[in-house]
């Protein structure tokens, strides 16, 4: 499935936080994100905004001892990861802590626990509640996200501003053919039917620019 296709149907994974324990969000508004610019390249250009698709590495510590609990390189065989910035697929203050970063551009930020994993903590990671995090980052590179106002006019053929089920179908046959991987003929129509039901609604049988463009960083 292509880059694009699969950020239009699926949420990616990466370090996404469970949700908040109650009282997170008074707490996360007397807290911030500290951040320290440990290289800046010289063209720094584009720079990160909410929407936008980040390619990056970083590491996990606990600030409190110092010890690694995450680290980009040694998952899916050293691939940097790939993530819509701003819409909640990473914690809270990684959204905040990668805002306005630019390609090349690397830093170290620290993030309280109310923009973390607050008094839950996340055991899976092995992150204890109340935590204050560490992250050592590596942007790769900035590119126009999934909700971006090009992709959408990719699919609105007709630029009536609203996306027909035929508009998706088509979209999704163009996209299979590109990558070239077999699929059962039901898998189309269960695409179809799942991007429906999670984009329409108001159950018109259209997805608005409105609903479509969750991200509302650029105007159609």
């Amino acid at each position: 499935m292509g880059r694009g296709l699969t950020l239009l149907l699926l949420p990616l994974a990466l370090l996404a936080a469970p949700a908040q324990a109650e009282g997170g969000t008074a707490a996360a508004e007397e807290e911030e994100v500290k951040i320290e610019v440990l290289h800046l390249p010289e063209v720094c250009s584009p720079k990160s905004k909410r929407g936008d698709l980040l390619n990056a590495h970083y590491d996990g510590f606990l600030a409190s001892d110092g010890s690694k609990f995450y680290c980009s390189r040694t998952q899916n065989e050293g691939h940097p990861k790939w993530f819509v910035l701003g819409v909640g697929q990473v914690i809270k203050g990684l959204d905040v802590a990668m805002m306005n970063m630019c390609p090349g551009e690397k830093r170290k930020v620290i993030i309280p626990p109310s923009l973390a994993y607050g008094q839950q903590g996340y055991a899976q990671g092995k992150i204890p509640p109340n935590a204050t995090l560490i992250f050592e980052i590596e942007l790769y590179a900035v590119n126009k996200g999934p909700r971006s106002v090009e992709a959408f006019n990719k699919i609105d053929k007709d630029s009536d501003k609203k996306l027909s089920e035929l508009e998706i179908s088509q979209y999704l046959k163009e996209e299979f053919a590109r990558d070239g991987k077999k699929r059962h003929p039901s898998v189309h129509d269960e695409i179809l039917a799942d991007i429906f039901k999670k984009n329409d609604h108001d159950g018109d049988g259209f997805i608005s620019a409105k609903e479509y463009n969750v991200y509302q960083h650029d105007e159609l």
